[in-house]
């Protein structure tokens, strides 16, 4: 059978079996193995590595695109000079995801724009890249799809929904009250407890909570769960987005 024949049917077998990696490595890994002179089992190993190295490839991209970060963020790009109170080495170690696997929680405490949302992402990004399943949400959004789904009666179905997540993200918690949502993001954090990670980001000190819930008795039972096995990051420092700005008014025109 011609070369080319050959080829096209190894990549229609292929397909059927749902093997893009080793479709696209085949021809490759072929030509290396006649100049090396290396046997047929060696070549086939080499092509089944290459579909083993596609999917996993394909499982990362499709985890980082479940996760609904709002954009991509890293360690690399977050300066920590500029807030003496996060330790660096405390905040990476967070990144090896291995917090999710003891299902503890992590609060990210500042003002606003002293890079919380950032850290977070970064640490989600990174859990994702030691093989946790994450996902990204705003507070203000998840209460609204918690009213939402109550209001369907598709409530405990919603809930369920986020149960595979090993770690959820729930960032800007106390920028707005939540009102009648307070009830419902209370049994979301109580459905996690001890089950998946939660990681907050919020301006707010503990105190201050029950601005956002409303009912003391409600937030006192919220930060025992959430404080329980919990790390907490806090950020003092000027805020990045102020910094940022002030940079680009003083930066000279030509």
């Amino acid at each position: 059978m011609k070369s080319d024949v050959l080829a096209a049917q190894i990549k229609l077998y292929a397909r059927e079996l749902k093997m893009p990696g080793l479709s696209g490595a085949f021809e490759e890994v072929a030509r290396d193995a006649a100049k090396a002179g290396r046997g047929h089992l060696e070549s086939l190993s080499a092509c089944l590595a290459a579909e083993v190295e596609s999917r996993a490839e394909h499982r990362l991209a499709a985890r980082i695109k479940g996760a609904r970060f709002p954009s991509l963020k890293t360690f690399d790009t977050f300066d920590f000079s500029l807030l003496p109170s996060l330790r660096k080495n405390d905040v990476l170690g967070l990144g090896s995801g291995d917090f999710t696997r003891q299902r503890e929680n992590v609060v990210c405490l500042g003002a606003s724009g002293t890079g919380k949302t950032h850290v977070a992402s970064a640490i989600g990004l990174s859990a994702i890249y030691a093989g946790a399943r994450v996902r990204f949400t705003t507070a203000v959004t998840l209460s609204q799809e918690l009213l939402a789904a109550a209001d369907d009666h598709r409530l405990p179905r919603y809930l369920k929904s986020w149960r595979s997540a090993d770690l959820v993200i729930v960032d800007e918690l106390g920028y707005l009250p939540l009102g009648p949502g307070a009830p419902l993001m209370f049994q979301f954090f109580a459905e996690r407890y001890e089950v998946g990670s939660v990681m907050v980001t919020t301006n707010l000190e503990f105190s201050r909570w029950t601005e956002v819930f409303g009912d003391a008795t409600l937030t006192a039972a919220l930060l025992d769960r959430l404080t329980h096995h919990s790390h907490v990051l806090v950020f003092e420092g000027e805020s990045y987005r102020f910094r940022e700005s002030a940079g680009r008014l003083t930066k000279p025109r030509n």
